[in-house]
């Protein structure tokens, strides 16, 4: 798994967006006390379970790969002149 420029704040960007796609969808929000972990887990598993990222195999399934995986996929979400993507 190669590693992108900019992958933690794609990860920061990644949840933020996240957290507002699941508000859409009817998840109730996030409080204040949820961890990133639990953040980017559940963001994680809204979008395998929408078919918007592909999940990841079992036995690679941690937070290290989630992250990776939310970072891509914002990654293929901004526009090409994103400051983050340079």
């Amino acid at each position: 798994m190669k590693k992108l420029k900019n992958e933690s704040a794609l990860v920061k960007k990644a949840v933020e967006i996240g957290e507002s796609y699941a508000k859409n969808r009817g998840y109730k929000t996030f409080s204040a006390t949820d961890s990133s972990k639990q953040k980017i887990e559940c963001i994680y598993r809204l979008l395998v379970n929408d078919k918007l990222i592909a999940p990841l195999p079992q036995d690679k399934e941690d937070l290290l790969g989630m992250k990776h995986r939310l970072a891509m996929w914002i990654a293929s979400k901004l526009p090409e002149n994103h400051p983050l993507l340079k």
